[in-house]
């Protein structure tokens, strides 16, 4: 008698709550774990909070996506939430070039070298509008046994997802969306934040408007790339020279593709530039900025806030 009870204590303690059941993602938050095990009883996925934590011992449990099932008794899911997640959180930070995310891809998500070469050479690069610029920056839950290929498609279908609440007013303001994805990567890389992008916004639409020559360092180090100091080294005066259609100081007109792959805040400054009749810019020590109307205004700025 004192067995079968045993064993029915034993099973409304630690057994699982539910005979038949399809396995579920189960996500700790990037910020941590929290009282795992009190939501894993109030989802219906284990019986016993207790349980679970006896079963778990002093493991600990990684932030990401875990595969469980109701129909897993305690030992069973503490023995996968202590393991390495099925799906990992990623961040893409605002302002990167394709080769920097697929750097921080193929880490997470452990590509071999040739798989981050073809995410960045093929999976990237399959149509025109799409080389650069539609990577979209944001904190994704992917995967690991998620495809190069389908994560390429995922972070385009996530920009898609996020510009479409801009898309009726570029085209009410007759701009194409593949141009406000070009004028917003320059955004990226010129602006010290998303205070100072509107202004920017507008003297790089002054200067298109005036077919001026944008000159803007960013593109030559996109052109240029990582020759071993990264990405986005300094510029030299040597750079100024490179014979490239990203190079705004030999091209009028914008680049080819964006350099980069932007944010809401940049796209939404492209589309809402504040009005100026500036035409040059500069951040001092501090990264504030400081526009002119004229070149000479502007050799101004550089002798009062760079020298």
């Amino acid at each position: 008698m004192f067995a079968g009870a045993g064993r029915l204590w034993y099973q409304n303690i630690f057994g699982a709550p539910h005979r038949q059941a399809e396995a579920e993602q189960f996500v700790i938050p990037q910020t941590g774990e929290g009282d795992v095990a009190v939501r894993l009883q109030t989802e219906g996925f284990i019986r016993s909070a207790w349980a679970f934590e006896y079963a778990r011992g002093e493991k600990e449990i990684e932030p990401g996506g875990y595969r469980i099932s109701k129909a897993m008794n305690a030992w069973e899911i503490g023995r996968i939430l202590t393991r390495p997640p099925a799906s990992v959180w990623v961040i893409i930070r605002e302002g990167l070039r394709k080769e920097e995310i697929a750097a921080i891809l193929a880490r997470k998500l452990g590509w071999s070298t040739e798989e981050r070469e073809k995410w960045v050479i093929d999976y990237t690069a399959m149509d025109y509008d799409h080389v650069e610029g539609v990577y979209f920056p944001d904190t994704y839950l992917i995967p690991t046994d998620e495809t190069p290929f389908d994560t390429a498609e995922r972070m385009r279908k996530n920009f898609e997802a996020k510009f479409a609440p801009l898309a009726d007013e570029a085209l009410r303001q007759n701009i194409r969306w593949v141009t406000v994805v070009r004028i917003a990567s320059l955004l990226e890389r010129e602006a010290a934040g998303a205070h100072d992008m509107p202004l920017i916004a507008g003297v790089i639409w002054n200067r298109l408007l005036q077919n001026m020559r944008l000159q803007i360092d960013a593109t030559l180090q996109y052109a240029r790339g990582d020759e071993g100091g990264g990405w986005w080294a300094p510029i030299s005066p040597a750079d100024k020279q490179i014979d490239s259609p990203y190079n705004t100081y030999k091209h009028s007109g914008l680049p080819p593709h964006p350099i980069a792959n932007p944010g809401l805040a940049a796209m939404n400054a492209v589309l809402y530039p504040e009005e100026t009749d500036c035409l040059f810019y500069l951040h001092d020590r501090l990264k504030r900025i400081h526009c002119a109307a004229t070149y000479e205004g502007h050799l101004k700025n550089i002798e009062e806030y760079l020298r």
